[in-house]
């Protein structure tokens, strides 16, 4: 290769040209977009299924101002996986209906974009997906109020393909996991469906995740320690989730995290410290219409990129941010599926 000095002199502003600052933050984003490209982003929450339910007109295949999710963003921000989010806001006398019916919209969403997103049922799903150029997409969670005395509608839940369940506001797991709730937590460990703490109160959370044989998850929330937000966990729930093996993935949350990338960053942060650099996810919440308030810079999934070349800068190791968007979810996956096997091997299902 011929020394640089030996080129002909450019009449533009070369990449030698550009304040150091600028040039660090291309070089970092090119980075990010390298590392995207093999380990992808997996995002622990969409709510689009709801929207979708509200205005059935949206096609996700091209760019819509209504939504902040659309295909051409989860690609462009490096996304390949995603838990659609099947909570409802249902009286308990509804909720049963209404959950099937988003995960009736969510199956039709799926088979609408076979090009693009993929319904996956296991770990292995998801990085077939990968591999094939889709996203892998899961459902759930399902509201844990729809288990009210009986584990069936659970079992159901799980025959429709549904791997995640949330169990705050049941009444089994509300002030403290009853008896029944500790019959949830088995039955759920041994169909291999994840429990995801978001919205328990601390005590709950500490509960369900030493009671669960499998890890379990919180969807969505960030760190009550630096925005003292309801939906925020305090540090004594990421010592028990790190403990459990489990994975807390960030929102991207102006109330919960702050107006900017660097906010969001600062709870990733922290999040990483407490619970550890394999507990630590994706969980931005996107999906509503109309539109929440954003960080800046993470407003829709495009933004991911950025985000991994902010923590770049700040010193994580590519292993650690490998982690961050797809091997920490892939493995909490995979444990649940090892700790059902285990668990089928004891005794049969009742």
């Amino acid at each position: 290769m011929a020394d640089l000095q030996d080129e002909p002199q450019s009449v533009g502003i070369g990449a030698e040209d550009l304040p150091a600052a600028a040039h660090a933050a291309a070089g970092a984003l090119d980075r990010a977009a390298a590392l995207l490209s093999v380990h992808p982003v997996v995002d622990g929450c969409n709510t689009l299924v709801w929207t979708l339910r509200q205005s059935p007109y949206h096609d996700i295949d091209t760019p819509d101002t209504g939504v902040d999710t659309d295909i051409p963003r989860l690609r462009a921000g490096g996304v390949g996986a995603q838990f659609w989010s099947l909570l409802v806001p249902s009286t308990d006398d509804q909720v049963v209906s209404d959950t099937l019916e988003q995960i009736d919209v969510a199956r039709a969403l799926i088979r609408r974009y076979p090009d693009s997103l993929s319904l996956a049922l296991s770990a292995d799903d998801m990085a077939d997906a990968r591999n094939r150029g889709r996203i892998a997409s899961f459902l759930g969670p399902v509201p844990g109020r729809t288990l009210k005395d009986s584990l069936s509608p659970l079992r159901a839940f799980h025959t429709l393909g549904v791997r995640i369940l949330a169990p705050a506001g049941a009444s089994w797991a509300r002030e403290e996991l009853t008896p029944f709730g500790h019959e949830v937590v088995r039955e759920a460990n041994r169909l291999a469906v994840l429990l995801d703490l978001t919205g328990c109160t601390p005590e709950v959370a500490c509960q369900l995740a030493g009671a669960s044989k499998a890890p379990v998850v919180i969807s969505n929330t960030a760190a009550a320690a630096l925005t003292p937000h309801p939906g925020n966990v305090p540090d004594e729930v990421l010592l028990a989730l790190r403990e459990a093996h489990g994975l807390v993935m960030v929102a991207f949350d102006i109330a919960r995290t702050g107006d900017s990338l660097h906010a969001v960053a600062d709870h990733l942060d922290h999040v990483r410290a407490v619970a550890g650099p394999h507990s630590v996810g994706l969980g931005a919440a996107f999906g509503i219409e109309p539109r929440a308030p954003r960080p800046t810079g993470l407003t829709d999934p495009s933004g991911y990129p950025r985000l991994i070349a902010e923590l770049l800068e700040r010193g994580w190791s590519e292993a650690d941010l490998a982690l961050l968007t797809w091997g920490n979810a892939w493995r909490v996956l995979r444990d649940a599926e090892f700790t059902a096997r285990a668990a089928h091997h004891k005794q049969p299902a009742p």
